[in-house]
């Protein structure tokens, strides 16, 4: 039986988005964070960005590998058995932002269970020209197993779904409202293992500008200039493009590597082959 139709899954968004915005700000309060905390368990939630976006790359960091980690999110599409895109990005698309058209791709045997109103099914050359377009507009690809997916959807194969939403500014129900987080959602979304953003104190004037576009608050000024907390940076790379200075940059270790860390943690939850 195939999941919700397009209308129904734009619906259950709607309907979706108040109350899970309203969940993560509770998590502010420190005597009522435990009620999200319990939404959020780690098991049903997983996040991983990947910024494929265009960015400076530090040369001088040993190990350096490609510049777009675009790469690994190919690679991850490569294992699965089956590849839906959907017309376009429902967040986008409540938002009323740009690039709407950009759609999540949904990887693994539960993409043929989601509604044919909603998507189509591809082959992985598609997929990887979908996923140049989500880079040349500018978006992250979070990697994503979380439980609203098969609810907003109507699928009941959640252990065969892996989403890789292509997600922008002030735009997407995974990363709004970070700033503060319940325990259980900031263990939820780790950092692509291997991936360093690096500030260059030469170039960086404190001019704040990452520090307040960063949706996990990950970034300082200190002594005038910016400073990364890594035990709280994502990896999304996004402070890389605010950055006036171009004080920021990415360093990624060996890219094989890097997959085997991601599709271990994918594995762990999710059966895409």
């Amino acid at each position: 039986m195939k999941g919700f139709p397009k209308w129904l899954i734009k619906l259950n968004f709607s309907l979706a988005v108040p109350v899970i915005i309203l969940g993560k700000r509770i998590a502010a309060i420190p005597y009522l964070r435990h009620i999200p905390n319990v939404f959020f368990n780690t098991r049903f939630n997983q996040l991983t960005a990947v910024p494929i976006r265009q960015l400076k790359v530090n040369e001088n960091v040993e190990h350096t590998s490609s510049p777009l980690p675009v790469e690994i999110v190919g690679m991850l599409a490569e294992k699965a058995s089956h590849i839906m895109i959907l017309d376009e990005c429902v967040c986008r698309s409540y938002y009323k932002k740009p690039n709407r058209s950009i759609g999540c791709m949904v990887l693994g045997k539960a993409a043929l269970d989601i509604h044919p109103t909603a998507g189509r099914i591809i082959d992985i050359e598609q997929a990887k020209a979908h996923l140049k377009r989500a880079a040349d507009a500018g978006l992250v690809a979070n990697v994503a197993h979380v439980w609203i997916d098969p609810m907003g959807f109507g699928v009941t194969s959640f252990s065969k779904m892996l989403f890789i939403c292509f997600c922008g500014e002030d735009s997407c129900l995974y990363t709004d409202s970070l700033k503060v987080r319940c325990p259980n959602l900031d263990k939820a979304y780790k950092r692509l293992d291997g991936l360093n953003i690096i500030i260059d104190e030469a170039l960086c004037t404190g001019c704040e500008t990452c520090a307040e576009m960063c949706f996990v608050s990950a970034i300082s000024i200190m002594n005038g200039k910016a400073e990364i907390d890594d035990d709280v940076c994502k990896g999304c790379g996004r402070c890389i493009s605010f950055c006036h200075e171009n004080a920021i940059s990415l360093s990624i270790d060996n890219s094989q590597k890097v997959f085997e860390w991601l599709f271990e943690r994918v594995s762990e939850h999710t059966d895409i082959g």
